[in-house]
């Protein structure tokens, strides 16, 4: 997911109010088919909320008080766990199946792999906490903000999905991406914590990493869903999955480039930084 930004923008209130009331909105829906409509199915994403929560406050209590250096340690615990796991669902399904069977349209549409379900149901927990986490101390900048954004495009995606039980393995593809998130959440702990020289064996491979997981695991990875999703476009019903979907791809593929250009600057940044100190 792309990186947070710490600091409200002014006049930031009415985009608090918005994101706020979406995400109060989300929790009184997820809760309702829960509770009233006993889908205990969807029982993952309360608990990944719930853990996502917990352990924020453990790190809260035992590493640091900063509120941007907990929420980006949380994101990399969520990102460690979600790769794992994608990658588990998707070896686990090629062992099985086969690589050509995996990627028909019937099954990424109407199927669901074993872990799939779960996995998304906990991702979509942590992206309910995240947003409250970055609502709640102002870890977002902009008139509006892109990080915010991201999260509401994500959570009204999942949500709808999981609610209707299709494009499961769809959206698990679409967290591949995850894989670079770690690099882009290790890359800000390790500046805050202090360890900011460029010419260290250990940051250049970092770089090499992040640029490496950001080519293919998100720009390629999310370029080759949409393809997907366009090329198979005459197999979907008339329902709203697929306008969905693309529009949903089309703002995932948008907040890329602007990533880009962010992991752009930022390197050269860096090594200018460096390059003037030596």
């Amino acid at each position: 997911m792309p990186p947070h930004r710490a600091g409200g923008a002014a006049g930031g209130g009415d985009t608090s109010a918005f994101f706020a009331a979406t995400l109060v909105l989300w929790a009184v829906s997820v809760g309702f088919e829960i509770g009233v409509r006993g889908r205990r199915e969807l029982a993952p994403v309360a608990a990944g909320f719930a853990f996502f929560q917990a352990a924020n406050a453990a790190v809260r209590g035992s590493v640091s008080r900063d509120p941007l250096f907990v929420n980006t340690a949380v994101s990399l615990l969520h990102s460690s766990l979600t790769s794992v796991s994608v990658i588990f669902v998707l070896v686990h399904q090629w062992r099985n199946k086969g690589f050509e069977t995996m990627f028909e349209h019937e099954e990424l549409f109407g199927g669901s792999w074993i872990g799939a379900y779960s996995a998304l149901c906990f991702s979509c927990g942590y992206f309910a906490y995240d947003q409250l986490d970055m609502l709640r101390y102002r870890l977002y900048s902009g008139w509006i903000p892109g990080i915010l954004m991201h999260h509401l495009i994500l959570l009204i995606c999942f949500t709808l999905a999981l609610y209707r039980n299709v494009t499961i393995n769809y959206l698990i593809l679409s967290l591949v991406c995850e894989l670079h998130s770690i690099f882009l959440h290790v890359r800000k702990v390790r500046r805050m914590v202090g360890f900011r020289d460029f010419h260290r064996t250990m940051v250049k491979l970092e770089w090499v990493l992040n640029w490496t997981t950001f080519v293919t695991a998100r720009v390629i990875c999310h370029i080759l869903i949409t393809y997907k999703l366009i090329a198979d476009a005459h197999k979907f019903g008339k329902g709203i999955e697929l306008p969905l979907a693309l529009l949903g791809m089309a703002g995932m593929n948008l907040l890329n480039i602007f990533l880009g250009l962010d992991l752009l600057k930022a390197f050269t940044r860096e090594r200018n930084q460096q390059n003037h100190q030596d």
